[in-house]
């Protein structure tokens, strides 16, 4: 009797030290979580927040592997990530997807936590080849005002970290802070994307290139890469706003926008540079194939007539200067050489102008 009574004694300890242990754990949990959600809530930038939820969840929850996976159909979070020089190709762990369609897939109409086993068929696109492959995941949903904007998806090795039936209000609120610091960033971003816009063709203004011409050439000298400067300007624009009136010469512009812009790569620069002139930066791009850029351009604007508000057509031609930081200027004083670039380019646009138009010439940047 005394034995049975010494063993359930000592049972009832070993339980009870089970018991405090985990909620020493708990606890310990909970505290990095805090730590984590503060920091995240404190976050304003795109980049810092993915590094911030890729690293910190993974080393807070002792997860093998989280990535995430979100719905960029605007291209907007590719030209945050672009514009902080971190372009999405340098985060495997990150998806950006076009629509919902992946999304859908997994969550259907409602969407809920997903706790089960690891299907390659099934789990592949949220947990890319390269990246450690879980044994059990949770998929968690992001949403914003009730909108599916993307998935959270935590991996671990162990088969049975992540189960169907499992108790979901932890990691829920997991994907719930995530949500509030996404909204959070992207009304920063959205600011800031205001402050930098040209209001009536909705490119980038003159701030805006200004700050990002001086680091695109520091880039550039620091890499000993090419960068080159386009300025575009419409010829006889002054003729469009007499003839046709001040509407239709702010839809010509915003036309001209669209059709620059459908000529450029994610990685280049637009703004709207004054007036009816435009300014391009393309990084890592020499003389020739900047050239071709910019032939490209006039052709796209020259070939086709500009459909009016009011129903008629009008043809217009454009300028385009041309300017290229080489190689071997690496190592120059980078606000100099910013000034150069701009002031070659605007030289070679003048000399377009002055050779009759609706031409792309090439300036030389002087040596200092």
């Amino acid at each position: 009797m005394d034995f049975d009574l010494q063993r359930e004694n000592h049972e009832l300890k070993r339980q009870l030290a089970q018991l405090v242990e985990r909620a020493r754990q708990n606890e310990r949990v909970l505290a990095r979580f805090q730590k984590v959600e503060l920091r995240l809530i404190g976050i304003v930038s795109f980049k810092e927040l993915v590094e911030a939820i890729l690293e910190d969840y993974r080393e807070a929850f002792e997860l093998d592997v989280v990535t995430l996976a979100l719905i960029d159909a605007d291209f907007d979070l590719r030209r945050s990530l672009m514009d902080a020089d971190s372009p999405a190709s340098g985060y495997p762990a990150l998806m950006l997807f076009d629509d919902d369609s992946v999304l859908r897939r997994l969550f259907g109409d409602t969407p809920r936590p997903v706790l089960e086993p690891f299907s390659r068929e099934r789990h592949g696109e949220l947990f890319p080849p390269g990246l450690p492959e879980p044994a059990s995941v949770a998929l968690l949903p992001l949403l914003r005002w009730g909108t599916l904007v993307g998935v959270l998806n935590l991996g671990s090795v162990r088969p049975d970290r992540f189960v169907p039936g499992m108790a979901t209000q932890f990691i829920e609120w997991l994907a719930a802070v995530a949500s509030v610091c996404m909204e959070n960033v992207a009304n920063n971003e959205r600011l800031k994307h205001i402050g930098l816009t040209d209001a009536l063709t909705g490119v980038h203004n003159r701030r805006y290139f200004d700050q990002r011409l001086r680091e695109e050439v520091d880039r550039a000298l620091r890499k000993g890469q090419p960068l080159s400067c386009l300025l575009i300007d419409c010829d006889h624009f002054k003729r469009i706003n007499d003839s046709h009136g001040h509407l239709i010469g702010d839809a010509v512009l915003r036309e001209v926008a669209e059709r620059v812009k459908d000529q450029l790569r994610l990685s280049d620069a637009m703004a709207r540079y004054g007036g009816e002139e435009f300014g391009v930066l393309l990084a890592q791009t020499g003389t020739a194939t900047a050239l071709a850029v910019a032939g490209r351009i006039r052709e796209a604007i020259a070939r086709h007539a500009i459909d009016l508000p009011d129903g008629k057509t009008l043809q217009l031609t454009i300028s385009i200067g041309v300017a290229t930081i080489e190689e071997e200027v690496r190592g120059a004083d980078i606000d100099a050489r910013a000034r150069e670039v701009v002031a070659a380019a605007d030289r070679a646009l003048y000399s377009a102008k002055e050779g009759g138009r609706n031409q792309v010439r090439v300036g030389e940047i002087q040596s200092t």
